[in-house]
């Protein structure tokens, strides 16, 4: 459990520092009310934005899940993922958000 929490602080601490309007943290930020799945929504840009973010992580090797209309649901599980994990989600979040297909 000590690592679940970790590893959730550590990639909402991450796509917080994105700095990204579009993006809501929509699970409570306490750890005592949460486990280790994120549920990040998209504001949309046009529609179909937030699929087309989840299908473009996908290809970049992100397993996450979808919830419509704009909600990308990542879970860092202690017993399969690293903080590096996390911090390569992030960074594949902030790229393709930067990207005019993202």
């Amino acid at each position: 459990r000590a690592k679940s929490v970790a590893l959730t602080a550590y990639l909402e601490h991450l796509i917080h520092g994105l700095n990204d309007a579009g993006l809501s943290i929509l699970t409570p930020s306490d750890p005592g009310a949460r486990g280790c799945q994120l549920s990040i929504r998209v504001r949309e840009r046009e529609p179909g934005e937030a699929k087309r973010l989840l299908d473009a992580l996908a290809a970049r090797g992100v397993i996450a899940d979808f919830r419509r209309p704009d909600i990308i649901r990542v879970s860092p599980t202690p017993l399969y993922n690293s903080f590096e994990d996390c911090w390569r989600f992030a960074q594949a979040l902030r790229q393709l958000r930067a990207s005019p297909a993202g």
